[in-house]
């Protein structure tokens, strides 16, 4: 692989950070400092996500967090993946010796159909090779890298820290709670006893945790003080900048099995926020909760106008609305804001960004976040520079 060469701005940045330079553009966030970029699921935008490469390469651009996805393989071991279900993630629907672990599972509430990391023991996880799982992007280094555990990526980004001689931090997700406590295999001790193996303890260690339910992290908050956030999702956003919601995605699971009534909008409310604040450190809300956008039908024909006339709707075809007030009240509560998930395709950005993504994260670093979740992370750093 022909070796990577790191832009001079992420040089800039990195020194930056890591020293605490006093030519850095002020940004309106909970502590006054730089918002943090977040290197989502490494460079996903670049490379394979949840890979080493792809951490690497997050880290030399920049990024001053990445973020390993966490599921548990039979044998307990914490591994690197999106989601449980490792089918568009990895080559094992080709390898003919997993050909009988297909299978179907119920994954918060929804049957899934494919193969699962929980039925592979981490030395068969290892055989496995990632695969960038989005058609638009390069799928050129399909199949060239193994599938990391937390220790792996742990290790990585302090070699790689040390390389670059500033803090990297790891932002690990435990995906689907629920799920895993119904296959005996409850992610919660399995973090907390890696991370306290590398020290990692206390609110300033270079870990944050974050789940889109909220029962573990309560039970994480009793076990230790690293830094955690709760998730905020949704199922989509309507043709006015309304969020929508649907099932699995209208609410933390462990909700919808304890029958709270509750959804993830009640979640961003002055009184939903309170309530985080009790036990979690941030919040990592999907970006529409911030700033939404709606469609456009200048012609009252009651279908949307197709604004760069491309012969296709999507968020170029869409307007910024004017930004909610959940950062301010989310600060206000004495939490950080960490959004997701920014990309530089055009086709993901409104249109009066013009095609730009770094006058998306500008937008965002304007309002106040502390952070984002980002799979081009030298953009986010390029931007933040501005």
């Amino acid at each position: 692989m022909t070796p990577f060469r790191l832009p001079a701005i992420a040089l800039a940045l990195a020194a930056l950070s890591a020293c605490g330079g006093g030519d850095s553009p002020s940004f309106p966030t909970l502590d006054g400092k730089l918002p943090l970029v977040i290197g989502h699921r490494g460079a996903s935008g670049y490379l394979p996500e949840h890979t080493l490469e792809s951490y690497r390469r997050a880290i030399e651009l920049g990024a001053d967090f990445i973020e390993p996805d966490l599921v548990a393989t039979k044998d307990g071991e914490l591994v690197a993946r999106h989601e449980p279900n490792i089918t568009a993630t990895t080559d094992v629907s080709i390898r003919a010796e997993f050909a009988s672990r297909k299978t179907t599972r119920m994954v918060d509430g929804v049957a899934e159909t494919g193969w699962f990391a929980s039925d592979f023991t981490l030395a068969e996880i290892k055989t496995l090779r990632a695969v960038q799982p989005a058609a638009e992007r390069d799928q050129s280094q399909n199949g060239k890298f193994s599938i990391p555990t937390l220790r792996e990526v742990l290790d990585l980004a302090r070699t790689e820290g040390a390389k670059f001689n500033r803090s990297v931090g790891v932002y690990p997700e435990t995906k689907h709670p629920t799920y895993h406590v119904g296959l005996n295999l409850a992610l919660e001790d399995r973090l907390l006893a890696v991370l306290a193996s590398y020290g990692y303890t206390a609110r300033s260690s270079p870990v944050i945790v974050q789940s889109f339910e909220v029962s573990n992290l309560k039970y994480l908050r009793t076990r230790t003080a690293i830094r955690l956030v709760q998730l905020i999702d949704a199922d989509d956003v309507g043709p006015t900048g309304n969020i929508t919601l649907a099932a699995p995605y209208d609410k933390p699971y462990d909700f919808a099995v304890a029958g709270d009534p509750r959804t993830f909008p009640d979640l961003v409310t002055p009184a939903g926020l309170a309530a985080i604040k009790t036990y979690a450190d941030g919040i990592g809300p999907w970006k529409p909760y911030l700033i939404s956008s709606r469609q456009v039908d200048a012609n009252n024909d009651g279908k949307p106008d197709d604004l760069n006339g491309d012969g296709l709707i999507d968020e170029r075809d869409r307007v910024l609305l004017p930004p909610s007030d959940v950062v301010k009240n989310a600060h206000a509560a004495g939490l950080f804001v960490h959004p997701f998930t920014f990309r530089n395709e055009a086709r993901r950005l409104a249109s009066d960004y013009k095609g730009d993504p770094k006058a998306e994260y500008r937008k965002f670093f304007e309002l106040g976040v502390d952070g984002l979740f980002s799979d081009f992370p030298d953009t986010a750093v390029s931007a933040r520079s501005q």
